[in-house]
């Protein structure tokens, strides 16, 4: 065991108390990046020496006790369709130039800055971060690094394979129908998708308001620490909101006594592989021995896919709108025919599915008149073969077809994440899905820190 498998958190009191320098920790990083990613494929750039240059200035700052940030010395990575100064952003796709000029930061990577996280380099993404696996035709194939036949899940999947591996404890992801949480329980790591406009985004997303910004962590505790980093307003981004009054980072250890949490199995209509649907049953037990109300409920709502699809096919269509024929011919192929189909889409349809986005939004207020967390499986079944969209035997090409529990919350611009909860017979870890309303966000961290004392799993890492 090295630093690499400390958290954030344990790294920052570790250099308070001078046992470990930020060098030593980004070293400890770049070291397990150089073992683990020739075989998983998390990270498509890595920078030592500026990553080394960073820590060193931060290892001053720490020796004079001066730290600046909340991270001043944490190694950390970014999914690379951020922005970040300096650094090409191609998203995953030849049909974007690395030939150009690249010196603007995205809102977050700008506040990683600000607070002097160490910035490794970037993570993984299929092609504009269009589904729910990753790879692509720049970058190829991530693996899962629990099993490296298997997906880590997308698309935010080199950020969840570089977290459970141990090649930095935060990485930063983005989330339009399930982006952080699908990689996050494939992976075996804790993802928050935050409410939306909690993170400010720029530029906008194709995909609109469905897209979130949030962190993939090795503990929740990481988790909340990051959005405190992340939150708050940005002139670039008219929809972000204010930072929260109160600080995550010291909200999240009230616990879950006397919460009334609602627990869906399939939210009417998902079909869950028998052990995961028993992991998660079990898994959802611990709530009630924490002292919260646990009721066996749905929320009451038929699934939304194809409102989904007509939005994000669109958003498709939109992120390829100036490409050429030649470069069009240059997309992965399930891009193209949902672009070609977003291309399609009317006015007018587009309308009607924002219309029943909204009334999913009303439905679930509702619901959480009642509840206070929604709880489910984040996924269906267990990682499954890397390189493709769906499983084998799937009746759909999609790959919303398996992820019929993350994509209705981005619809509905929920805070929700995914914590590890179990392993199935085969190793591969499961996650449970924890869905507050919205502005929530420190309830759901709340709630999953509990169910991460009671449970922890930062004692098993992956051997690959």
């Amino acid at each position: 065991m090295t630093s690499a498998d400390l958290t954030a958190t344990e790294l920052l009191a570790e250099y308070a108390a001078g046992n470990l320098s930020p060098v030593e920790a980004t070293r400890d990083a770049l070291a397990r990046i150089e073992e683990a990613n020739p075989a998983v494929n998390a990270y498509c750039l890595v920078d030592a020496d500026s990553a080394l240059a960073a820590a060193k200035a931060s290892a001053d700052r720490w020796q004079r006790g001066e730290p600046q940030g909340l991270l001043d010395g944490v190694p950390v990575s970014i999914k690379d369709i951020l922005l970040s100064r300096g650094w090409p952003t191609l998203r995953g796709s030849r049909t974007v130039s690395p030939d150009q000029v690249w010196d603007v930061d995205s809102p977050a990577v700008a506040r990683l800055h600000e607070h002097n996280a160490v910035i490794l380099g970037k993570t993984t993404t299929p092609e504009l971060g269009w589904k729910g696996v990753t790879d692509s035709p720049l970058t190829g194939v991530t693996r899962n690094p629990w099993d490296t036949t298997k997906t880590a899940g997308g698309s935010s999947g080199g950020a969840s394979a570089a977290v459970a591996a141990g090649m930095g404890p935060i990485s930063l992801g983005t989330d339009g129908g399930g982006s952080i949480r699908i990689p996050a329980s494939f992976s075996g790591v804790f993802g928050h998708k935050p409410t939306y406009g909690l993170v400010p985004i720029f530029p906008a997303s194709p995909y609109g308001t469905l897209a979130h910004v949030g962190p993939l962590t090795w503990s929740v505790a990481d988790a909340a620490l990051t959005l405190d980093v992340l939150s708050g307003s940005d002139s670039r981004d008219w929809t972000a909101g204010p930072a929260p009054e109160r600080p995550f980072g010291s909200a999240i250890s009230t616990g879950v006594a006397g919460m009334r949490i609602a627990f869906s199995a399939t939210l009417g209509f998902a079909k869950v592989d028998r052990e995961v649907a028993q992991i998660v049953a079990e898994a959802v037990k611990t709530f009630t021995e924490l002292g919260a109300v646990v009721h066996t409920t749905d929320p009451g709502f038929a699934d939304p896919v194809e409102a989904f699809h007509t939005l994000w096919f669109a958003g498709a269509a939109a992120s390829t709108a100036a490409l050429s024929a030649e470069q069009l011919d240059q997309l992965d192929p399930g891009l193209r025919e949902i672009r070609d189909q977003g291309a399609r889409t009317s006015a007018l349809e587009y309308l009607a599915a924002t219309a029943q986005r909204a009334a999913l939004g009303a439905t679930m207020g509702e619901f959480h008149e009642h509840f206070d967390l929604l709880v489910t499986p984040t996924m269906p079944i267990a990682a499954f073969e890397a390189g493709v969209e769906v499983p084998a035997g799937s009746s759909s090409p999609r790959w919303t077809s398996w992820t019929p529990f993350t994509y209705p919350f981005n619809l509905t611009q929920q805070p929700a994440a995914s914590v590890p909860c179990g392993f199935t017979s085969a190793g591969l870890p499961v996650g449970l899905q924890v869905v507050g309303p919205r502005f929530a966000d420190a309830r759901v961290l709340t709630a999953c820190r509990a169910f991460e004392e009671a449970r922890p799993w930062q004692g098993r890492r992956p051997s690959s």
